[in-house]
């Protein structure tokens, strides 16, 4: 498996309110590439600091969803008022999830 882990920086994030309506709408984008496996949006709401890590059944479908990745990327953290600050790429060495 492969993850894609993007970083974002905006302003701070109030402390109320549901922010997985809008990870929801963001995840329908990329879901239906092929060879995704899972996403996670982590967020900093206090200093507005964010990271969406993306996974991949292998590196050629991490490669393939590029292209669209980055359009997603570049129009949710506009819309969002965030800039990406990096993208980075890795294997998963290992990983789990309790039952």
């Amino acid at each position: 498996m492969y993850a894609r882990l993007s970083t974002y920086q905006g302003s701070p994030v109030p402390p109320e309110g549901d922010l997985a309506a809008r990870s929801e709408v963001i995840v329908k984008l990329v879901e239906t590439l092929p060879g995704f496996r899972g996403a996670y949006y982590l967020v900093d709401r206090a200093t507005g600091k964010a990271t969406s890590l993306t996974l991949w059944e292998n590196e050629e479908a991490m490669v393939g969803s590029e292209d669209r990745a980055a359009e997603v990327r570049d129009e949710s953290s506009q819309r969002e008022g965030q800039r990406v600050v990096s993208v980075e790429h890795f294997e998963v060495a290992f990983s789990r999830l309790a039952p």
